[in-house]
């Protein structure tokens, strides 16, 4: 039986054609189309897989990795970490902002849309890419971390000189996956503020990103959003 290809943007579409044909992807896709009919699910449907659209495989340059996608209404737009202007900005987001403003002196935005980080080549990759509408962490272990950790893998493998920024133990759990002799990963503590003063702030990622892709011939992120 011929499998049913996920609306993704191309070049993504050709690395991760053998994961959609496995059999945890064909459950996964029954587990969405249960909930869908019983459940509100964020991101909406066409923007699921918004990381990989706004990101093509051959323009990643840094991958950030979140865990969920927000379970409010009108927050999640499938970019982690990232809410589309006009929703107010959730507390990590708000450290994120403060981060780089102590460490580039990058003003602090007055809103929370990171798609033009994505634009640059910034994958905003949560590890589950859906979630039930106020139930965070209710599609863990449904499958989404099977396909996102081979989303990982492939980057590490085929691609050279990334940079994997790591925040909080869940993401840092994911270093097994990423080749360190030819990538940068940078650790700190997650921008939440339960954890954040506990090394997310002063961890200066955003200028070392910049510092390791200059080294590598990269041009480096220009991490300025303006307002809107």
């Amino acid at each position: 039986m011929e499998t049913v290809q996920p609306r993704i943007e191309a070049s993504w579409l050709e690395q991760l054609k053998e994961e959609f044909a496995k059999d945890y992807f064909t459950s996964l896709k029954q587990f969405l189309i249960s909930e869908k009919n019983h459940y509100q699910i964020y991101p909406p449907g066409p923007r699921i897989f918004a990381a990989f659209d706004a990101t093509p495989f051959e323009k990643v340059k840094v991958v950030i990795l979140g865990q969920d996608p927000y379970h409010g209404p009108g927050q999640a737009h499938g970019l982690c970490f990232s809410v589309p202007a006009g929703i107010q900005k959730p507390p990590s987001l708000v450290n994120i902002f403060q981060e780089l403003n102590t460490d580039l002196g990058i003003p602090i935005p007055n809103h929370g849309n990171l798609e033009s980080w994505a634009g640059q080549g910034v994958l905003l990759l949560n590890a589950t890419l859906t979630v039930r509408g106020n139930q965070a962490g209710s599609h863990q272990k449904k499958g989404w971390e099977n396909f996102t950790d081979e989303v990982i893998r492939i980057l590490s493998r085929r691609r050279d000189a990334l940079v994997f920024i790591l925040w909080g133990s869940y993401a840092q759990a994911k270093t097994e996956l990423i080749d360190s002799s030819k990538h940068l990963i940078l650790k700190s503590a997650h921008p939440s503020p339960l954890s954040s003063y506990r090394g997310f702030f002063g961890c200066r990622h955003f200028s070392m990103t910049n510092e390791w892709l200059q080294q590598k011939g990269k041009s480096p992120i220009d991490w300025k959003l303006n307002n809107i």
